[in-house]
């Protein structure tokens, strides 16, 4: 797919006493790239549009250079111990995104240059864990990989991470830019896991990202390189022909990659479509015309880590999903791990 570029970005002054800062400050001044220094507090107010949608569309092809001020790392169940960043938010614009609760109000793009900082912050949480291997979650509130072709910070991550005894990486993308990665010394530290979906969902909802050949093609680089495998199959949707399509996404997932060579078993992390009040609201507010099914009549209420409670399937739909997709993954990679279901 067309890689991401910004409309215009924004740097925060202390983002330009950071190399990575300065770096990015060069990139852009070669391209024909609207740049604004500013405060982070000055973003929203220089987003051009004159409706709510209109400036939504330009927030998302707009990027601000800053640093992470809070080094302090969040929990990360069930996918990892914690989770940091790189960026936040995305280029890619799926109509079902968890960000639109939590980030609904800032949907532009950060991308964060005080590397070092957030390097010794993981340090100090594997220093805590006495000796024990810490799991850490890159891609919680962005994708890393939409804008590795300009920030390079994802391949420094990784081998950061292959350093370190007691620290593991993960990684998840909608991207297929892979090709950087590819010989990096990541000493099998770093999991790289692909969302991937029907053709339905992905075709339907999830604008702006790599479509299901090139994300599979992209899985199957990553795969040849040594990297351990997963995959996440979110949001798991119900609608008419679902069963068939997921069966033609694992058949094809399973045709494409060398499971022969592949060391370590393919995990994969199953979660169904949710939703909530706030992002419903969101949703129908940015995508009025949306086939998302967010009926709360036909949802069960299931309550989140922090107070939140969401919609999500009934038990015996649930059960349903749940029993047939991880039948369709033991066919078709039965030396695989199914990490959780939710």
């Amino acid at each position: 797919m067309k890689l991401f570029s910004p409309e215009r970005v924004f740097f925060e002054p202390t983002s330009l006493k950071y190399p990575l800062g300065q770096k990015l400050l060069e990139y852009f001044s070669a391209r024909d790239i609207e740049i604004i220094k500013a405060p982070i507090q000055k973003v929203l107010q220089s987003i051009p549009g004159e409706t709510e949608n209109h400036k939504y569309a330009h927030a998302k092809k707009t990027l601000v250079i800053t640093t992470k001020k809070a080094l302090n790392l969040d929990i990360c169940k069930p996918s990892a111990d914690y989770e940091f960043s790189l960026v936040t938010n995305c280029p890619g614009n799926c109509e079902y995104c968890y960000l639109h609760t939590t980030q609904s109000f800032k949907p532009y793009l950060r991308a964060y240059v005080n590397i070092d900082d957030i390097f010794n912050s993981i340090k100090k949480y594997i220093d805590k864990n006495s000796g024990n291997v810490t799991t850490f979650e890159v891609a919680s509130a962005g994708d890393p990989l939409a804008i590795e072709h300009i920030t390079g910070s994802l391949a420094k991550t990784i081998e950061f991470f292959g350093s370190l005894n007691n620290g593991r990486l993960r990684v998840v993308t909608k991207f297929d830019n892979v090709d950087s990665l590819l010989d990096l010394k990541h000493n099998s530290h770093t999991r790289f896991r692909f969302s991937i979906n029907s053709r339905y969902v992905i075709d339907t909802f999830e604008h702006n990202t790599a479509n299901i050949t090139e994300r599979i093609e992209a899985a199957s680089k990553i795969a040849n390189a040594g990297y351990p495998l997963g995959f996440i199959v979110a949001p798991l949707m119900v609608y008419d022909g679902w069963k068939d399509q997921y069966k033609e996404l694992f058949e094809a997932l399973a045709k494409r990659l060398d499971l022969k060579n592949i060391k370590e078993p393919i995990t994969f992390e199953l979660i169904q479509h949710r939703f909530t009040s706030t992002a419903k609201n969101v949703i129908l507010n940015r995508f009025p015309n949306t086939k998302l099914d967010m009926e709360e009549s036909k949802r069960a209420i299931k309550w989140g880590m922090y107070g939140r409670y969401k919609y999500v399937y009934p038990k015996e739909t649930s059960d349903e999903v749940k029993d047939y997709i991880s039948q369709l993954i033991n066919n078709n990679f039965p030396d695989s791990r199914i990490e959780y279901f939710t």
